[in-house]
């Protein structure tokens, strides 16, 4: 497991909010938060004010949300419009929806006012299966490269074309790790989990091994007659047309590294976003997509999967805040796995990895990490 630090100290948490937050790809959400042509919309990831444009063609765009003249926020965060320039609300500069300086009252005169110079700061960002993600250093590897087998991986649930059902926002009294350490055993679910363990063996499945990407997962079955994760394990959704006989009487379980959880379920796809807010505090958005079809329908109620999963997730979330306040004891020396636990190394070896990677890791603890 990893040292004790990585759970619990502040220079860590700053190290990792800068390196694999900051430093890496982040999933701002669907990109039906910015839906339309010439639509803006602004937000705060990892702590960033960012704000996501579509021009004239469709193109989407992500900025720093804030005016290159005197720094005050081009959009509140939340705020949304639609319009084709982007306008300052301080001193009315104004930018075209790819951030190029269009107006700029009273420059005229000087001299070293190009506007070339002065449009705003851009950030990286791709769109994959419906999702934003966006890179605040805008020196992350190529988001192809970060997504590597996944994309093929996923292609059968078609997650570019679901819709979100529903949402839940929970704070979190535990670091980011810790909840999806969590989230890859089910080692845990015979104590915890008596809903899920009727609807799906919880020793069933497999760990991916797959070519190339920066996630992990694995997989668990439904149980005989089970249709889906619900507290009756039937479905109130349409099962998606693309899977395998095989997908049908699955849910995976994956992370794309480092705060999206994807779950993909026969029927439904159940994301996690996880934003450190601290070492010791996390806050995560969870989500329910369905097909069109079935939230079309006069009968939808999406409730069959989320309240399942909150009953769940709230499981969850007191045994990761107990493990939190455990790993708080300076006594607390790490563990060992148990076989159940491959998927939660797999993904520690990704973050161990991370640490390797950079000389600047701040505890000497770090640098003696075996891979």
């Amino acid at each position: 497991m990893l040292p004790r630090a990585a759970y619990v100290d502040d220079t860590m948490f700053m190290w990792e909010k800068r390196h694999l937050f900051d430093g890496g790809w982040i999933c701002a959400g669907r990109s039906s938060l910015i839906p339309g042509k010439s639509s803006q919309t602004a937000i705060s990831l990892n702590g960033r004010g960012v704000l996501l444009t579509r021009d004239a063609t469709g193109t989407l765009h992500a900025f720093e949300n804030i005016c290159r003249h005197r720094g005050h926020e081009l959009l509140a965060e939340g705020e949304s419009v639609t319009r084709n320039t982007i306008v300052c609300p301080y001193h009315a500069w104004g930018y075209g929806l790819d951030g190029r300086l269009a107006s700029a009252r009273g420059t005229q005169s000087i001299a070293n006012a190009r506007k070339e110079d002065l449009g705003l700061t851009k950030l990286g960002v791709a769109e994959w299966g419906g999702w934003i993600f966006v890179n605040g250093s805008g020196d992350a590897m190529p988001f192809t490269k970060h997504l590597g087998f996944l994309d093929e991986f996923t292609k059968n649930w078609e997650c570019e074309r679901l819709e979100i059902g529903g949402t839940h926002n929970y704070e979190l009294k535990a670091n980011w790790k810790v909840a999806i350490e969590n989230y890859h055993e089910c080692y845990h679910c015979p104590s915890i989990h008596p809903a899920l363990c009727r609807v799906s063996p919880t020793t069933s499945g497999y760990q991916y091994r797959h070519p190339s990407g920066y996630y992990t997962g694995g997989c668990m079955e439904l149980v005989e007659g089970a249709e889906t994760m619900s507290f009756s394990g039937q479905s109130n959704g349409v099962v998606f047309s693309g899977l395998t006989p095989e997908q049908r009487r699955q849910v995976h379980y994956i992370t794309l590294f480092p705060g999206l959880l994807i779950s993909l379920h026969p029927d439904y796809v159940m994301t996690h976003r996880l934003e450190p807010t601290s070492a010791s505090t996390s806050r995560v958005e969870c989500q329910w997509l369905f097909a069109p079809e079935a939230v079309a329908r006069p009968d939808f109620d999406p409730s069959y999967a989320m309240e399942f999963w909150d009953k769940t997730n709230r499981e969850d979330w007191g045994a990761v805040e107990s493990v939190q306040r455990g790993l708080q004891s300076e006594n607390y020396e790490p563990g060992i796995f148990a076989e159940e636990e491959a998927g939660v190394y797999d993904f520690v070896y990704l973050v161990a990895s991370s640490y390797i990677g950079h000389p600047d890791v701040p505890h000497r603890a770090f640098k003696n990490i075996a891979a």
